[in-house]
């Protein structure tokens, strides 16, 4: 989680980072931060898996963990959902996001799962890792205009 906490720092506007870290080696393969003011798709973990698969191609998946500093947003969750990451941890919860100012669809990485079950069976949703630090980030994080 501090791998994705450093690439958070890099939009103090909005703080999302994430990393993609093979598990066995610990190594990290992909790293984002949210770039949405570039692209609407770009939020930190889809920008970490487009990283990781220029890196070592759109393979492996199984073999790695997903970390992001907020609680995925559906999109970002579908795309892991597609990719068949097995296990994806989060800091800052959907409500500190919101608390903060940021607009949320109000669909949750678990609800996203669970309409997932028939094909998606994830090893581990781990929700609240370094959150009190997230969620200084996000609630006091530099506003827009």
């Amino acid at each position: 989680m501090r791998f994705a906490i450093e690439e958070a720092k890099k939009n103090p506007a909005y703080p999302f980072g994430a990393v993609v870290v093979h598990e066995a080696s610990g190594e990290v393969r992909g790293r984002g931060v949210n770039m949405s003011i570039e692209n609407s798709m770009y939020h930190g973990e889809v920008v970490a898996m487009n990283d990781c698969v220029a890196r070592y191609g759109n393979r492996g998946w199984q073999e790695c963990t997903l970390y992001t500093t907020g609680e995925p947003c559906s999109m970002c969750t579908s795309a892991m959902v597609w990719a068949g990451i097995p296990r994806i941890v989060w800091a800052s919860s959907m409500n500190t996001i919101k608390a903060a100012g940021i607009n949320q669809i109000e669909l949750s990485v678990i609800e996203v799962v669970e309409r997932s079950k028939s094909f998606y069976r994830p090893e581990a949703l781990v929700a609240g890792v370094l959150a009190a630090e997230t969620d200084r980030m996000l609630l006091h994080r530099e506003r827009d205009g």
